[in-house]
């Protein structure tokens, strides 16, 4: 009985760390997505006139 639990303990332990890594990428790609995101918003939020120069001169 001692052996089976074992041997189903040392194969589960291969899938429970598959499990693990994608996890930490899935952070990981996240944490960029949205540093990604967040740098769009910064360069929007500065520089409103630029972009939106040619918007406003059509309108007139």
């Amino acid at each position: 009985m001692k052996t089976k639990t074992w041997m189903l303990a040392f194969l589960a332990l291969p899938l429970l760390q598959g499990c693990t890594v994608l996890a930490v990428a899935d952070v990981a790609a996240s944490t960029v997505i949205y540093g990604v995101k967040t740098a769009v918003n910064v360069v929007d939020a500065v520089t409103p006139d630029i972009i939106n120069r040619d918007k406003d001169k059509s309108k007139k």
